[in-house]
């Protein structure tokens, strides 16, 4: 496949940020420029799998660990959620991989997106569009102050849990199998957040959030529900991926779901394992489309942050997945919707 034949990509999901965040090499950032930075993402492996950008994820990672490596390689239905993070150590954290983003971008890597137009303007340059996007939102307060601040410097998407309670509400523990009615919805805060954001356009990620939390964002927000790194809960019954009556609950908004790589969340057995195959996730891509219909389906990787199938290793391998869904009969026209056409609309009707 020639550089002219790929198909763009502008994905839901990915956790560079942190891993270029927790990386003990010191010139990671220039790693990631060059392309010599292992993990998923770096720009010459981006420039060759069609990756035109996505939702560069800020994850406050857990204080005890040095790795993101939180998610449990073997089935558990009786795994605990992880402790809550203190916000001091999440307001660190978040202001690091903020920094990196935005020196990422003085050095050209990347052009950071404060708009669906600014998104297609990058894509016509050739530049990453690198829309500003956090997962748990430890580093705000509960008086919101800091939502006022992150958002001046181009916040426009955030998850209000990670899988861990915080203020705002509770998130998902990685239980399989697991329905996502694992604890209570959110706090006052987080109703308070979900009105904020909606006033702000900064669209809100439902990924990782349980069921009653779910429920409360339906029923305040008055923008499209979207769940930027979710599969179908009808075939992994993982406590992160989406029952039935909410993708039911999302088509009524107009919304959208991008799905997931982990092998965790696509595989019936629930296991994180890369030898899985692409079929698995056409699948979960088809049962996505059934439930959403052709304009609620997007990619919503987790690069960097999850075992993803071995067949397509890193970003240089989504063109594997393009071609699975044309074979499976996908005409280029609804290709175009699920890697990009239809993020692009959801964020003009999200951030503006």
């Amino acid at each position: 496949m020639t550089e002219s034949d790929l198909v763009p990509v502008f994905d839901g999901h990915n956790d560079t940020l942190l891993r270029i965040y927790q990386s003990k090499d010191t010139d990671a950032e220039k790693l990631f420029i060059e392309g010599k930075s292992g993990g998923h993402i770096d720009l010459p492996r981006a420039k060759a799998g069609g990756f035109a950008g996505g939702m560069f994820a800020i994850f406050p990672p857990p204080v005890e660990k040095t790795r993101r490596s939180a998610v449990p390689l073997a089935p558990s239905d009786t795994e605990p959620l992880p402790p809550e993070v203190p916000r001091a150590d999440a307001l660190n954290s978040t202001i690091a991989m903020a920094s990196i983003l935005f020196r990422l971008e003085r050095a050209g890597a990347l052009t950071v997106c404060r708009s669906a137009g600014d998104v297609r303007d990058a894509m016509a340059q050739g530049s990453i569009a690198a829309v500003f996007h956090i997962e748990g939102v430890e580093a705000i307060d509960p008086e919101l102050t800091m939502l006022d601040v992150l958002h001046a410097a181009g916040l426009r998407s955030l998850g209000i849990v990670w899988s861990r309670p915080n203020a705002f509400g509770h998130g998902v523990p990685f239980r399989f199998p697991s329905s996502p009615d694992t604890g209570p919805g959110l706090t006052d805060a987080g109703k308070a957040l979900v009105k904020a954001c909606n006033q702000l356009k900064i669209m809100i990620d439902l990924s990782h959030l349980n069921e009653k939390g779910f429920r409360d964002v339906a029923a305040l927000s008055d923008a499209p529900l979207v769940a930027t790194h979710s599969n179908v809960h009808a075939i992994c019954g993982h406590s992160r991926n989406l029952t039935d009556w909410q993708l039911g609950a999302i088509r009524e908004t107009g919304g959208m779901v991008g799905l997931n790589f982990a092998t965790g969340f696509l595989r019936e057995d629930g296991r994180m394992n890369a030898d899985t195959s692409l079929d698995i996730m056409v699948r979960h891509v088809d049962s996505l489309l059934q439930a959403l219909g052709e304009d609620g389906v997007g990619l919503g990787s987790d690069f960097d942050g999850a075992m993803i199938p071995a067949v397509i290793g890193d970003v240089a391998g989504l063109p594997k997945l393009i071609d699975a869904l044309a074979a499976r009969g996908f005409g280029r026209a609804l290709i175009e919707k699920i890697a990009y056409r239809n993020w692009l609309s959801m964020l003009e009707r999200t951030i503006g």
